[in-house]
């Protein structure tokens, strides 16, 4: 493969025209494809094999206009302070609006809330629903500017009016988050190679290829699902890892040039070393994220599918449109003005780095650093414990907007169960007497302390099959209401014995506590299946034992801590005003296993471009500890930009105004300032200076199994310095 990359990186580095005009292209041509054949995003959650989406296809059957697929609204009134809605101003006004409702483009249905008896017992809070003809994405913009007309006429004739549902749009994120990423990746660069133009390139073609990967991603949803997060998740990685993977590849093509090489030799060498780093690197974020499609959630399948191909762009971008770029930049990527006395200094050997002076101090004091590191971060992994998970809802939604008003008034007029109520199905068709199967259902229900009302039951035209309503006392992802949903669960038993019916519950609540709960069953295995594949990688790469399970040892260490960090902050709220946390809540159930798949990938990244100069130094004759430093003189200042990138691109998502993109953000800047700074920066050359020696052996007959991958290109080093040096290629 170095090879291979070897000849790629001088022929991009040779047609530098050629390999810029196919982009471009590719460019265009997705662009409008996109333009011209996208569709819409989906957040529906679903999973096979649960009880919710087993009574939920049954329903689909029994109750075919119980279980509509078209989108629903939900219109809230609340009267103005010292007024009831039950005045016969109010009363005439809220009438007139729902007859504006029921004229509005794809309605089917709005319910009066006066005859439907949906108003508050103190009659200041109403709501009416809307059901809409087509589904969220095949709503049409004149459907939505109808909802929107309907509140503001309401507002302006003096009621305050919400909207709640998954028909009312959100607004567009704001895009300050990737602007700031932006900005603090271009100043690590700055600092990191002292040049505007090497510090540009990274840039330049980081966002190229993060354009190409989105619009093809936004393509994609004409003729698949795809979850509305999954740009977002792709637009995380795909800069982050594109500026990075770059960043690499133009470190070790100034090397090349100080070390004399012609332009044209140096992107080759650059590309056979550490584009092998980058192919490597990259493959395990893909498998990583890719993977997460055998946990068999759609939604959670589309993230990682779509941030995958994101990545696979990236790696696309450095191997061939970087060296192109560097064909034109030359030997020009070399100058600059920038750096400061000391830099300049430590380029030229006269002095040495910090990070080599950080390598020598852990070295020289592994225990202490060792223990230190790793009780930090298991002290931070302890509100690992209370972890809980959920979906996102309404009341998730940023503390102003309407779905997020309409769901704080319909608690406060109605119990914060309201929002979240259960659909209770009786399966009687093995019952003798369906009724009274409905019936002790009914009663059941109302026996149970969190349940606030029961709606009585509705039978299919053949009789054998009811549909009950409950609502509960706690709010929806309260854990009382995932109790309930147990209990009611647990009385099937009961109630197949007593009359041969089976009682299942569903509706938005339950499937989403039997979604978290899938999700947290799932995050065990998938970790396992991780770390499984993390040791056998990384077994090909060192051709060690230890180093692999050093490494993983490291990975789990940073999930954990990380997923501690994620529970202070959004379950107990600590420091919650300063990441701009409006209100504690569960974590969001997809988190956790998202989190794994990505900080894998990105932990890997490190130990390779870290561990892999350690093993270049030791083969070639170094002492284990100085074989440790001299990796960190190669690679330290590389890895700690490369991480102050990310952990901006990623920490910049805090400004998002949605629940689940801050949590990822957050999630994802402290896995990476974990991993890099305190497991690869410290606990590893720790390790590495503890077990010395040990940590290259390889027993023998396993030797000579493994293939030798060879990911840092030594073997083409060798055949290159044995032959002349190739002629001076153009420069400019």
């Amino acid at each position: 493969m170095a090879t291979f990359l070897y000849r790629l990186g001088r022929l991009a580095f040779r047609r530098g025209r050629l390999f810029l005009t196919a982009w471009i292209v590719v460019l265009l041509a997705v662009g409008a494809g996109a333009l011209g054949a996208s569709g819409k995003t989906t957040d529906d959650f679903t999973l096979p094999g649960t009880q919710s989406q087993a009574a939920i296809d049954l329903l689909g059957k029994e109750f075919p206009q119980a279980s509509a697929s078209g989108a629903t609204a939900r219109v809230v009134f609340e009267a103005p302070a010292g007024q009831r809605l039950t005045s016969a101003a109010h009363r005439a006004e809220i009438a007139s609006l729902v007859a504006e409702l029921k004229k509005a483009p794809q309605v089917s249905n709005v319910s009066e809330p006066f005859a439907a008896d949906q108003v508050s017992r103190d009659g200041t809070i109403a709501y009416a629903q809307v059901t809409y003809t087509a589904p969220k994405a095949d709503l049409s913009k004149a459907a939505s500017r109808a909802l929107d007309d309907v509140a503001a006429a309401g507002e302006k004739a003096g009621l305050k009016v919400s909207l709640g549902g998954n028909a009312v749009q959100e607004k567009a994120a704001s895009k300050a988050a990737e602007l700031i990423g932006l900005v603090v990746a271009a100043l690590a660069l700055v600092v990191t190679f002292g040049s505007l133009i090497a510090a540009g390139l990274p840039l330049l073609t980081a966002v190229f290829g993060v354009g190409v990967a989105i619009l093809c991603i936004t393509l994609a949803t004409a003729f698949v699902d795809m979850a509305s997060a999954s740009s977002t998740l792709a637009l995380m990685l795909g800069l982050a890892v594109a500026i990075d993977y770059a960043l690499f590849i133009v470190s070790r093509y100034r090397s090349e040039l100080r070390d004399g090489r012609e332009p044209e030799e140096a992107a080759g060498r650059a590309l056979g070393t550490a584009g092998s780093a980058v192919v490597f690197a990259g493959l395990t974020v893909i498998i990583a994220l890719a993977g997460l499609s055998v946990i068999g959630i759609k939604m959670l399948t589309s993230m990682g599918l779509a941030a995958a191909f994101a990545v696979a762009v990236a790696v696309l971008i450095a191997l061939t449109l970087l060296p192109a770029v560097l064909g034109f930049a030359g030997t020009r990527i070399m100058k600059g003005k920038l750096t400061s006395a000391r830099h300049r200094a430590e380029e030229r050997g006269e002095r040495e780095a910090m990070g080599v002076r950080w390598g020598r101090f852990v070295t020289r004091n592994p225990v202490k650093m060792l223990v230190v590191s790793v009780l930090g971060l298991l002290v931070l992994a302890l509100p690992m414990k209370d972890l809980r998970l959920t979906l996102p809802d309404d009341s998730m939604a940023s503390p102003g907007t309407t779905q997020r008003t309409s769901y704080d008034t319909l608690s406060k007029g109605f119990g914060p169960g309201f929002n979240g109520p259960l659909t209770v199905v009786v399966d009687a068709r093995g019952s003798d007497d369906p009724k009274r199967a409905a019936a002790d259902a009914f009663t059941l229900l109302q026996g149970l302390d969190d349940v606030v009302s029961v709606r009585p039951a509705a039978f299919n035209q053949a009789g054998d099959v009811a549909l009950l309503g409950a609502v509960p006392k706690s709010s929806p992802s309260s854990a009382a209401t995932k109790e309930l949903v147990g209990d009611i669960r647990e009385h099937s038993a009961e109630l197949k014995r007593e009359t041969g019916a089976v009682l299942m519950v569903t509706g938005t609540t339950a499937v989403n506590i039997d979604v978290s709960q899938k999700l947290g069953d799932a995050m065990v295995p998938y970790l396992a299946i991780v770390v499984g594949l993390a040791l056998i990688l990384l077994l090909l790469v060192f051709r060690s034992v230890l180093v692999p399970l050093k490494a993983a040892a490291g990975f789990l260490l940073s999930v954990v801590a990380t997923l501690g960090v994620l529970v202070a902050v959004f379950q107990w709220g600590w420091l919650k005003d300063l990441f701009g946390v409006e209100q504690t809540a569960p974590i969001v159930s997809i988190l956790p296993i998202l989190l794994i798949g990505v900080v894998f990938g990105l932990a890997m990244d490190y130990e390779v471009f870290l561990v892999t100069r350690m093993r270049e130094e030791y083969v070639h004759g170094a002492e284990p500890v100085e074989a440790v430093v001299a990796g960190f003189r190669h690679g330290a200042r590389v890895v700690t930009a490369a991480a102050v990138i990310m952990i901006s691109v990623f920490a910049g998502f805090l400004l998002d105004d949605t629940a689940l993109v801050k949590s990822i953000g957050l999630g994802l800047a402290s896995a990476v300032l974990f991993d890099a700074f305190v497991v690869r920066m410290t606990i590893v050359p720790a390790v590495m200076a503890l077990i010395g020696r040990r940590a290259w052996a390889l027993p023998g007959w396993l030797d000579r199994v493994l293939p030798n991958v060879d990911v840092e290109g030594e073997k083409l080093r060798h055949v290159l310095d044995e032959r002349p040096e190739p002629v001076p290629a153009r420069q400019g």
